[in-house]
């Protein structure tokens, strides 16, 4: 190990670091001034990556779930010999800039994941390492490994606190993924001051509760770094914690070691002071040790012959596993493996869409081998559970069976959603996970990262509405659906009977380009019989025709999931009182779509002249674009508990009550 190289390495972190901070004026030093050592030592020893191949399959990940710290990363993939350059640190935290304010995936080669809320990226690496578990046992063969790479994370106080990271580690280490390496950056200061204002726990302890392996050293040892990893990487069944003690924001005279270095540049005067203090040129910004430089270059030849192996390795691998050669390259597609082959449902015949959604899983699973996933403990209210694998293995993934594909998550919805993204990332595998509606809540964070990195995750989301009943207004998900309309690139389905369900699994499944929610019932909801045959093919626009009268209709009924067969009732109450009253049904079960459709679509559904009535089992949000408010049957209150007929009937929203206020309005 050239310790002389690593520091000139660690030394040119902080160079950058302080540069990219000051001309921006805007970021974080403290956590790149402080853990820089550690980058060296990876990117300059440990990681297995290759920089002309990012995407490599056999890549160890590394994760900076202290993602504030972005220039620590930036730094290093600029040496290391990523597509970044030195002019795109200078346009640290610009509009444009391949170095935004906090990493992003897709943005900036070499970066696996968004981070930046606390906690995600460590959730995120712990789906990664499930992943990797997965993928090995799948495709390994004895003397064949393709699969063998760790995941590793650096994380600070803050991610220590977040509940988030504390759920996923948690089961990582119920998991036993000894694939997983965790860096505990100990600065023990956070943005309000010393962490012991608020964070008193031993966290060794609580991580060795959880199962992991927990070692302790310095920062500013690389033979404590290199030693630690070593039996880190050596525990093959647990994950490791290596708890880093350290300073924040070292080299800064008067800000090291205190909140001032954490979130703002340093300031000139203190820049110029940090500079002479490490011995960094002062005449020469965004200055780079040679050392560096010519140490990156004579370590990518290693790296480069490490992936040349593993290139030929991986060439021998698939002459003698034609079959799962092929195999993995559909995985690694996205596309189905096997023809789709959905489940069919009689009209008339009344089914939950929480149950259709259940039924289409089988179909699915068999058509895509590679779909994994679970629910947050409620496999079974979610009708989540997937058959035995194809081979009659047993299912669930666990510590003894990683080639399992059914995850039982435990009471950790955000987690699992973070989770679930890091298995997306990963390559490979399709996850779904599933919990209640209402609980959207929990892991909205994570699933607003599922969209924000395009990454087609699905979310089953059952018990949607007051009809939940019993369960009352803590269960009852009235503002939900207006809350998930309005992350950008998330696609949400709401269907109206069970043959809506199976079509949403099938717009699911195919989408690769961002996630989706799948919104379903508990209640039984009749299966429509549908005015226009080529309905399923109109999913695409958000909405459709489902009734139609033989003339222009007067009234349009528009609803979405269990309101379609409300507006269906309302519908006949109407004719029963007045009879040539033409009314056409819509079903609308992706409102998004719908308002993103040409003009003239909408307009052609919706039958310009026609009064547009909207009954949706939540708040009227959004839908006064195509209704006025005195047209909307809405919840704008919690609701109670009770049979769900009588809570909607207690809340007036029932087919009699928006029967009434159209009558009202034809008088």
């Amino acid at each position: 190990m050239n310790t002389s190289a690593l520091q000139a390495i660690a030394l040119s972190v902080r160079s950058l670091t302080i540069d990219a901070i000051q001309k921006a004026n805007s970021g974080h030093p403290g956590m790149p001034m402080g853990a820089a050592e550690l980058g060296a030592y990876l990117y300059g020893v440990e990681l297995k990556y290759y920089p002309k191949d990012p995407k490599w399959l056999n890549r160890d990940r590394f994760i900076l779930s202290a993602g504030h710290g972005s220039m620590f990363l930036y730094s290093l993939l600029h040496m290391a010999g990523f597509d970044l350059s030195l002019d795109d640190i200078k346009a640290f935290r610009q509009v444009g800039s391949k170095c935004p304010g906090h990493p992003e995936y897709g943005r900036t080669p070499g970066v696996e994941t968004t981070t930046g809320p606390l906690g995600q990226g460590i959730a995120t690496a712990v789906g990664m390492a499930i992943a990797e578990r997965k993928m090995s046992a799948h495709f390994n063969k004895p003397g064949q490994e393709i699969f063998d790479h760790f995941v590793f994370v650096l994380a600070g106080d803050g991610c220590m606190m977040e509940g988030v990271a504390s759920e996923a580690c948690s089961l990582a280490g119920h998991l036993g993924l000894g694939n997983l390496i965790v860096y505990y950056d100990s600065n023990h200061i956070s943005i309000d001051g010393p962490t012991d204002i608020t964070f008193s726990e031993d966290v060794a302890k609580r991580f060795e509760a959880y199962g992991w392996q927990v070692l302790r050293g310095s920062m500013y040892s690389f033979e404590d770094i290199a030693s630690l990893t070593a039996r880190a990487k050596a525990e093959k069944d647990r994950p490791s914690l290596i708890v880093l003690d350290s300073v924040i924001g070292k080299g800064a005279p008067t800000k090291q070691g205190t909140s001032s270095a954490h979130g703002s540049p340093l300031g000139e005067e203190e820049a110029l002071k940090a500079k002479e203090a490490l011995g960094i040129p002062i005449d020469k910004p965004f200055w780079i040790a040679p050392e560096a430089y010519s140490y990156f270059e004579e370590h990518r030849r290693e790296l480069e012959k490490d992936y040349a192996a593993w290139q030929l390795r991986f060439e021998t691998w698939k002459k003698a596993n034609p079959s799962l050669a092929q195999e993995l390259a559909i995985w690694l597609s996205g596309k189905e493996m096997n023809k789709l082959d959905l489940p069919s449902f009689v009209v008339g015949e009344k089914v939950a869409t929480r149950n259709a959604s259940g039924k289409c899983l089988a179909a699915i699973s068999e058509a895509w081998p590679n779909f994994i996933g679970g629910s947050a403990d409620l496999t079974s209210p979610n009708v989540s559970q997937l058959p035995q694998n194809a081979d009659g293995t047993p299912l669930v993934f666990s510590k003894s069976n990683p080639n399992g594909r059914y995850i039982y998550f435990g009471v950790r919805e955000h987690a699992m959603a973070a989770i679930a993204n890091g298995i997306a990332l990963y390559g490979g595998l399709r996850p779904f996970i599933a919990t209640f509606l209402v609980f959207s809540d929990y892991l909205r964070p994570a699933l607003r990262l599922s969209a924000l990195m395009g990454l087609p995750v699905i979310y089953v989301l059952t018990h949607d509405s007051i009809y939940v009943g019993e369960d009352g207004p803590t269960h009852q998900p009235i503002e939900a659906l207006a809350a998930l309309r309005a992350i950008p690139n998330l696609r949400v389905l709401r269907p109206a009977d069970a043959e809506e369900t199976a079509v949403a699994w099938r717009v699911a499944m195919e989408r690769l380009d961002g996630p989706t929610v799948l919104v379903l019932s508990r209640q039984n909801l009749p299966v429509l019989e549908k005015y226009e045959s080529d309905w399923p093919s109109k999913i695409d626009l958000g909405a459709y025709v489902v009734k139609d009268s033989d003339r222009a209709p007067e009234v349009t009924l528009v609803g979405s999931g269990s309101e379609v067969s409300l507006a269906i009732s309302a519908a006949e109450i109407v004719k029963s009182k007045r009879q040539e009253t033409a009314i056409r049904i819509v079903s609308v079960p992706d409102r998004r779509a719908f308002y993103a459709a040409c003009p003239l679509v909408r307009e052609a559904i919706l039958s310009p002249g026609s009064l547009v009535f909207v009954a949706e089992a939540g708040v009227a949000q959004g839908w006064e674009r195509i209704a006025p408010a005195d047209q909307i049957l809405s919840i704008e209150r919690f609701g109670e508990s009770g049979p769900g007929d009588k809570v909607a009937e207690h809340l007036g929203f029932t087919a009699q009550v928006l029967a009434q206020m159209i009558l009202t309005k034809l008088e």
